[in-house]
């Protein structure tokens, strides 16, 4: 039986804004529910960017903080929404000046500078489309990147240039490579004052890459009408009210730090926090009490890390502020929910959505009691469903492709200059996510795996989310990796890597005992028959566990892509 946390449990410390889920879900959606909420031109214009930042500058919000950023050293930067929105018209008349027009590609290479930001907004604003590159790429990363996208310019720093410099011969496109450092001295001479170009709701706004399997990364385009969906997820999930001190700490090199760090939370009023500087438990925690944050959405990675670190560490720090944690990432197991519900007081709420989505679909909403390990339920106007390979409805607790229903304001517009993949997506009148699941009686759904990562072994399927959480709830382990290894007997047999808790040593005890573990917490057919303990998993920037590296590195095959992969 799965356990579930109540909604007693969770201590709701104020109403959600999506109180009643299941009359939400009759009567709400994102596309017809915005007259009052976002401003549109006319019925079929509207700029993604005026509604994250120009209308609330030109409003009561303007002297409201909308980006604390604090860089590596934690020094202080304070923009409010009219100092964010006259910086954005600032870098648009730059872009304008440079001969940027509509529908022209703005890079942003660079790490999580507040020029990233209004850089972002300004691109949106002239109806340019903005792209981000995550500062840990290397020459090749960029150079399919780029080549792809034909971008005219790139926003880059002194630090990163070198990279980039390597690989502008082969960039014809490119005509222009502004310097962080020099943008301050464009922007000076730039009128503070723009008018946000009347982009048709269905106008390309930005893009970002996704790593391929073994092919060249995909270009996923959105359009301006994303911030529809993107506005009221951040509403509804991650439950941002206009006085929320909110952080996520997404990079903006990722559909994530769009979605919900610029676009969807700032539509919604909220002072979003950025910390430019890298992981660490004890400052993520100052930061959570010295801003007195309300909501946090971070990854399962980082959760599992702060774990690791202790619970004493928690008791240092005065985190009363925090009413809603939230997930994102990959599938969040079930011992960080307990542990957060234990040690902070509050669980952290899953969601699922993917970069061709352009905002959460499936989601465990602050209303609802959460089944420990589920997805949770669709979005209010988003039809999800389990189908087999034709397209067919399954039953439930049936196995199948998680499907959602075209139609939703966020999807992706297209895949930049691939329109046969960008089709493959779509079968039998359904988006096909890749994913496997199921759905309980009660409407929750379930991860199972990628397609291509769930597990074939002497006739049964095993999803490696399952066999990972119950490593992972074993008091010696941190983080665990798991793929299907080709077996002559079984066809496929689980491996398992495992990361370690500090100063618990390696041991063939501990593997055995380990094997025990998960034949008693989840099946007897669905233990590891291998383990090989690793210092580190490979991840995305997201959180997300690269099952496929694991597999390939185990078989000889080739890596695919591997530019997105970096520590939390």
């Amino acid at each position: 039986m799965k356990k579930t946390i109540t909604v007693k449990e969770k201590q709701i410390k104020t109403t959600p804004n999506l109180v009643n889920y299941d009359k939400a879900y009759r009567t709400l959606d994102p596309q017809k529910n915005n007259d009052q909420e976002l401003t549109f031109f006319d019925k079929h214009h509207l700029n993604a960017a005026h509604n994250a930042v120009t209308r609330h500058a030109q409003g009561d919000f303007k002297n409201k903080i909308a980006l604390y950023h604090l860089d590596p050293e934690l020094k202080l930067t304070k923009f409010t929404f009219q100092e964010l929105n006259q910086h954005a018209n600032k870098f648009a008349n730059v872009l304008k000046k440079l001969g940027i027009k509509k529908g022209d590609r703005v890079f942003f290479f660079l790490p999580r500078t507040p020029a990233i930001y209004y850089g972002f907004l300004g691109t949106l604003k002239t109806g340019a489309i903005a792209g981000t590159l995550f500062s840990a790429f290397a020459e090749q990363a960029l150079l399919d990147r780029l080549q792809n996208s034909q971008a005219e310019i790139v926003i880059t720093n002194k630090n990163l240039l070198p990279r980039l410099k390597k690989v502008k011969s082969s960039l014809p496109h490119l005509k222009h490579i502004i310097l962080e450092e020099e943008l301050g001295k464009l922007m000076e001479k730039a009128s503070d004052e723009f008018e946000d170009v009347k982009t048709k709701a269905n106008d390309p706004a930005f893009m970002l890459y996704t790593s391929g399997t073994t092919g060249k990364p995909k270009g996923v385009v959105h359009a301006h009408r994303a911030i529809l969906h993107e506005h009221f997820t951040a509403k509804w999930v991650l439950d941002i009210k206009k006085s929320d001190v909110y952080w996520c700490t997404a990079d903006p090199g990722w559909v994530t730090g769009i979605a919900y760090e610029i676009l969807g939370s700032l539509s919604n009023g909220a002072s979003t926090i950025v910390y430019q500087g890298r992981f660490s438990p004890k400052t993520w925690y100052q930061i959570i009490e010295d801003f007195k944050v309300n909501i946090w959405y971070t990854a399962p990675t980082a959760i599992r890390l702060l774990q690791a670190a202790g619970d004493k560490l928690v008791k240092f720090h005065n985190l009363s502020s925090l009413r809603h944690l939230v997930s994102v990432g990959e599938p969040l197991n079930p011992e960080a929910i307990t542990w957060s519900q234990k040690v902070i007081g509050l669980p952290f709420h899953d969601t699922w959505w993917q970069t061709e989505t352009g905002g959460i679909l499936i989601a465990n909403f602050p209303a609802l009691d959460i089944k420990l390990g589920s997805m949770g339920k669709p979005v209010p106007g988003v039809r999800a469903g389990i189908v087999d390979n034709k397209g067919k409805e399954l039953s439930v607790l049936t196995e199948g492709n998680l499907a959602i229903k075209p139609g939703w304001s966020s999807q992706m517009l297209k895949i930049w200059r691939r329109p046969k993949k960008y089709q493959s997506y779509f079968k039998k009148g359904w988006y096909i996510s890749g994913d496997r699941a199921y759905r309980d009686k009660d409407g929750y759904f379930w991860f199972v795996g990628r397609d291509d990562d769930v597990i074939k072994t002497a006739g049964e399927r095993v999803g490696p989310f399952e066999v990972e959480s119950a490593l992972i709830s074993h008091p010696a382990v941190i983080e665990a990796g798991v793929i299907g290894k080709p077996d002559p007997i079984r066809g496929q047999i689980i491996k398992a890597f495992v990361t370690l808790k500090d100063k618990v040593k390696p041991s063939k005890k501990l593997v055995e005992e380990l094997k025990k573990y998960v034949k008693t917490h989840l099946a007897g057919h669905a233990y590891p028959k291998e383990i090989e303990f690793t210092d580190k998993l490979p991840k995305t920037r997201s959180g997300k566990i690269v099952r496929r590296l694991l597999r390939a590195k185990e078989l000889g095959l080739p890596l695919g892509d591997t530019s997105s992969l970096t520590d939390v």
